[in-house]
């Protein structure tokens, strides 16, 4: 058996890879996605499949190699594979998220055996479908939202297979980009391989097969370990998606869980039927979302990896919202996701009052603006990720200008957007008043407005919270929902669905307006000095102030006073 040191410093140098990995895929990738925002995750597995090491990139991309490699294995026997092989997908019925999220996986050989694999997932511009970058809310079927790819080699032993890659060419609009951010991909999968090895060369087969199996049983060690810690009991709580983008009553996420000494259950069959819009949660996403909040209160600290997930039970019942059958389509799942994440943490705020955060924003709003340049005559697709606002925490207030769970993704910097496309940021900031008013304040939303300089373009978006606020906790209020404005202030000022497919002409300007973040504790019990800041921030106005928080302000110092 490998020593607790030994297996450490193999835990480390095995993370150290996937982080590598992630590096190389950044710095090689071609579109502002992988660059910037950095939606992509990185992992290593065993030969059988079990992730034993991830990059600190996604979680919301932490369990989706769980069941793809599954389908690997099944798929691919060690007699299949080479040194060289390349394997990718992005079938969300096969364990995927969704059409736009491709997976590279490659096998790694040690000796000439294959000892694991090393994974990839990166977000892609294009890959077809009905809009330009994929992301069009409403959409009813799976077939529209792009190209999906089954279980196949792209590369054999190193050399590209010139069919699949004319196939995949041919069927999208930027192939140029979509290939160069593939073979990024690629390289960071050599990278990882030629670490792997690196690493079964200086510590032995054995030893590093030994502490990968010490490893993972250590993970379920401390799961379980913080499970008995949680008041055994079952705790229930639900959330809602606005819409599906083709029907407009809201969709009911149900949470059921059952702590059970040193197991959980974590029952979902009590959300509604799959969407007709694609607001539906593939599998893999749903699984994410429930590891994550596990994770997150049982023990952040323990290493992700397959062996943590073990004392946890998931049941989904099939043709739900959070368990779709084909051909339901899934582009906006992480609206679904996001809501299981909120509602697992609402369930859990009785037992777990000092972890759970107040409600967030609970959504991705997601865009892609797609046109040809005015002076290149080039076509060009620009897709943009924004969060929205953080939940207060029980010790302090929800972090502004962040995104929050699952994804954690990176800001687009406006010097990235306007130097590659015809687009202008006119204003990013930060919404007053939108974070709800508690002991702790939730964090404000996000404000964007960006204005297209050529036409026509399409703006194909999903997002979500612009009906349903996000919840305040323990007294707390509620955050702000967010809305979408074309060309605001002017007589041609129009709001837009969360979901759906519109043309932009020249000069038009979208206002993207995020939703807030519900508060902590009761606002009576905020620190007056927390309160001034806030107002000589500009983060809350003084007519908020006065009626949240039960106070009187002063208009001209702002210094706060109790009420009598």
């Amino acid at each position: 058996m490998t020593d607790l040191v030994t297996m450490q410093v193999i835990r480390y140098a095995l993370e150290q890879i996937a982080d590598e990995m992630g590096y190389t895929l950044v710095r090689t990738g071609r579109s502002t996605l992988i660059t910037e925002i950095k939606d992509i995750s990185c992992v290593i597995t065993d030969a059988a499949g079990a992730t034993v090491a991830q990059a600190h990139h996604t979680p919301s991309l932490l369990a989706g190699f769980e069941i793809t490699m599954r389908e690997v294995v099944k798929t691919f026997s060690p007699q299949d594979l080479a040194p060289g092989d390349v394997i990718v997908t992005n079938d969300p019925y096969r364990g995927c998220q969704h059409v736009m999220d491709l997976y590279a996986i490659a096998p790694a050989f040690h000796a000439g055996e294959l000892v694991g694999f090393a994974g990839n997932i990166a977000h892609h511009s294009d890959l077809g479908g009905t809009a330009a970058g994929g992301v069009a809310g409403g959409i009813r079927e799976i077939y529209l939202e792009g190209l999906r790819l089954p279980m196949i080699k792209l590369l054999k032993r190193g050399i590209e297979d010139k069919e699949l890659f004319g196939i995949i060419a041919n069927q999208i609009r930027l192939p140029d980009k979509t290939l160069g951010d593939i073979r990024a991909q690629i390289s960071s999968l050599m990278v990882g391989v030629d670490r792997i090895d690196r690493l079964f060369r200086k510590y032995g087969k054995a030893v590093v097969q030994d502490a990968c199996r010490e490893l993972l049983d250590y993970s379920e060690r401390r799961m379980r370990q913080g499970l008995r810690n949680i008041p055994a009991g079952t705790y229930e709580a639900d959330d809602f998606i606005d819409d599906d983008g083709v029907n407009d009553r809201p969709i009911r996420v149900g949470i059921k869980i059952t702590i059970d000494g040193d197991r959980a259950i974590v029952d979902l069959t009590g959300s509604d039927p799959q969407a007709e819009g694609n607001t539906n949660s593939t599998i893999a996403n749903t699984y994410a979302a429930v590891y994550y909040v596990m994770i997150a209160l049982v023990d952040p600290h323990m290493p992700p990896n397959s062996g943590c997930y073990r004392p946890i039970e998931i049941v989904t019942r099939p043709a739900t919202v959070v368990d779709p059958l084909p051909p339901g389509a899934v582009a906006a799942r992480t609206n679904c996701s996001q809501k299981i994440v909120e509602a697992m943490l609402r369930a859990l705020a009785p037992a777990l009052p000092d972890r759970v955060v107040a409600g967030g924003h609970a959504q991705i709003t997601t865009c892609a603006f797609g046109g040809r340049d005015p002076k290149t005559a080039a076509p060009f697709i620009f897709t943009d990720i924004q969060g929205g606002g953080n939940g207060g925490r029980p010790y302090a207030d929800g972090a502004d200008g962040q995104d929050s769970h699952l994804p954690r993704f990176m800001n687009t910097p406006v010097e990235a957007v306007e130097q590659r496309f015809p687009i202008r940021i006119e204003r990013y900031e930060l919404v007053c008043d939108s974070g709800g008013a508690g002991k702790y304040r939730g964090s404000l939303a996000l404000r964007r407005d960006i204005r297209v300089l050529s036409g026509p373009v399409s703006f194909a978006r999903y997002a979500d919270r612009h009906r349903i606020a996000p919840r305040g906790l323990f007294g707390g209020h509620d955050g702000t929902t967010g809305e979408f404005l074309l060309n605001p202030g002017t007589p041609e000022e129009r709001k837009l669905k969360s979901k759906g497919l519109d043309t932009l002409q020249a000069g038009d300007l979208v206002s993207l307006r995020l939703p807030g973040a519900g508060g902590y504790g009761d606002p009576v019990e905020r620190d007056p000095a927390a309160i001034e800041r806030d107002l000589l921030d500009g983060k809350v106005s003084i007519a908020n102030a006065e009626s949240a928080y039960a106070v009187t302000v002063d208009h001209q110092t702002l210094r706060v006073d109790r009420k009598r």
